[in-house]
């Protein structure tokens, strides 16, 4: 390498990517690489990246492009993750600079990839093994979030919904033994966190090879490990979302009283289209027992608007639905064809402009009913847990159990430490935050 060992990595994408990143980071560390902040301190520059939205893979080239000059120095160049997984040898072809390409289940072999990138070989790749049930280790993790830590219980995606390039990127559906998971929060713990967070493409899709718990009993047991206030878990699959869930999150109060629920869209014909495998009606008896619950839970969820075929009617029983359900945040996208996904070949005959304008229509909706949902909580005194500060507003930012962000201020000479936990009097509300004082 040209001065050493430093590497410099950038993230696109999702949590899991995020925790993906902090394996790497802590593989490299323990390799005797050191993390620097910018890209010309580096002698390894690596992008992890993500293929789920629109030009993904189109933003990471262009990255790319914008460094290469970096190449002529002695730097190398690695991409690794979904847009890896998905490309291939390809990126070789269109960045022939690039020395290292990997999807996310070749993370395991990194310790092997770079000996023999430091041996000089120019075009190394780990893409072989999508399917393997084996994990990437973690003990060598190097936690990134100062007051969240990340467990992946499960990887890949069996569903094969139309529109989705996971599965085709990070393979089968493998869950990890409950006994590893309990043993990793434990770590966790010991390292002072008190919030954990488990992900998962289809999170409550896990079946516990040890045949030992469902995805509900490890939320119990991760809940009463001494040391944890919070446990969150995201993204569920409506399919396998079970009403032993709802009861856990009842029953056991360091649960966090949210649940992300996906449900793309309010039209049973087009979920029948997406291969989403629930209907309307199917995914609403869901809600029901969310509702039910004595617990107030937090719901949000994701929707596309424009999906081939979508109708006006289609999207307007998506709206419908955003009235029936009164979700406290949605996370609108419109539809883009993704590489390798069934939806290919269905014919996107819906405009840009047309997908925007319904994209514009759900999100003034959502607006409304969140600015409901969160005038609810004036004058409510919530526990939140700090993340950081606000210093041009003077405000402490942290979250709330229901994941709602609440800003608030300090009386105090000095800001108390991100991953503390304090009682807020909620004195204004937005549609997407709430205001403060401690008490």
């Amino acid at each position: 390498m040209a001065t050493g060992k430093t590497f410099y990595i950038e993230t696109f994408g999702c949590q899991m990517n995020a925790h993906d990143s902090e394996k790497v980071i802590g593989t490299l560390e323990q390799q005797g690489y050191a993390q620097v902040q910018v890209e010309e301190d580096a002698d390894l520059l690596l992008y992890n990246t993500c293929s789920i939205r629109d030009k993904a893979e189109q933003k990471v080239f262009n990255r790319l492009n914008d460094y290469k000059k970096l190449h002529k120095l002695g730097k190398r160049f690695a991409v690794i993750g979904c847009v890896a997984q998905q490309e291939g040898e390809k990126i070789f072809e269109r960045a022939p600079y690039v020395s290292l390409v990997a999807g996310s289940a070749s993370y395991r072999k990194l310790p092997e990839m770079l000996a023999r990138l430091e041996a000089g070989e120019t075009r190394i790749t780990g893409l072989d093994d999508r399917q393997t049930d084996l994990t990437f280790e973690t003990e060598f993790t190097s936690r990134q979030n100062p007051y969240r830590g990340y467990i992946t219980i499960i990887e890949g995606c069996d569903k094969f919904c139309a529109y989705c390039v996971v599965p085709y990127t990070r393979g089968k559906e493998r869950s990890r033994g409950s006994d590893s998971v309990l043993e990793e929060a434990r770590r966790i713990v010991d390292l002072g966190y008190t919030e954990i967070q488990l992900l998962g493409q289809n999170v409550n899709s896990f079946r516990d090879p040890q045949g030992k718990r469902s995805f509900a009993e490890l939320l119990a047991a991760l809940g009463e490990i001494p040391g944890i206030r919070r446990v969150r878990f995201t993204t569920s699959h409506p399919r396998d979302f079970t009403r032993d869930i709802v009861e856990v999150i009842d029953a056991v109060p360091t649960l966090c009283d949210h649940v992300h629920l996906p449900v793309q869209s309010g039209s049973s014909r087009i979920l029948r289209m997406m291969a989403r495998e629930y209907t309307r009606e199917w995914y609403l008896e869901r809600i029901s027992w969310i509702k039910a619950a004595k617990r107030n839970i937090a719901l949000t969820t994701d929707i596309i608007v424009g999906f081939p075929g979508e109708t006006p009617n289609d999207f307007e029983q998506t709206v419908d639905l955003l009235n029936e359900v009164q979700y406290d945040a949605v996370f609108g996208f419109k539809y883009s064809p993704r590489p390798n996904t069934p939806a290919l070949v269905m014919i996107d005959s819906i405009s840009d402009v047309e997908k925007s304008t319904r994209l514009q229509v759900l999100l003034d909706r959502q607006r409304e009913i969140q600015r409901v949902n969160y005038d609810k909580h004036l004058g409510e005194i919530m526990e939140v847990m700090v993340e950081g500060t606000n210093p041009g507003r003077g405000q402490i930012t942290g979250r709330s159990s229901q994941n709602k962000p609440v800003n608030f201020t300090w009386g105090g000479p000095i800001a108390p430490a991100p991953g503390s936990y304090h009682r807020v009097r909620v004195t204004k509300t937005f549609p997407n935050s709430l205001v403060g004082e401690a008490v």
